[in-house]
């Protein structure tokens, strides 16, 4: 039996990627997602088998900077969509407030 879904378009700007629009946001951010966990797994096997200390740390520096990717496709998304959403509907210190979050978030790397 194929599962019934409904759409909710009244939530659509409080879900994480909204449910049409940014469809290919997603599927970038898992493709990226599936690619770290690739990574992560290159560099277990490479401590595993104990290759050498700068190919682990290289290995290690490429992994941080997948992340990093996916932390930037997830912001603009997040700045994109529910930032100005907020902006449009008059929540400007909602929306204020979420940028000095993002502002501190970026401070602590």
């Amino acid at each position: 039996m194929a599962a019934e879904y409904k759409t909710y378009p009244h939530l659509t700007s409080y879900t994480p990627w909204g449910y049409n629009e940014n469809m290919v946001k997603k599927n970038q951010l898992i493709s990226r997602l599936k690619r770290v966990e690739g990574q992560v797994r290159g560099l277990q096997r490479m401590v595993s088998e104990d290759k050498y200390c700068i190919d682990i740390i290289t290995q290690a520096s490429a992994v941080k900077e997948a992340l990093s990717s996916v932390e930037s496709l997830i912001l603009e998304n997040h700045i994109t969509t529910h930032v100005a959403e907020q902006i449009k509907s008059g929540k400007t210190k909602k929306a204020a407030e979420e940028l000095v979050k993002i502002y501190k978030l970026s401070q602590k790397k």
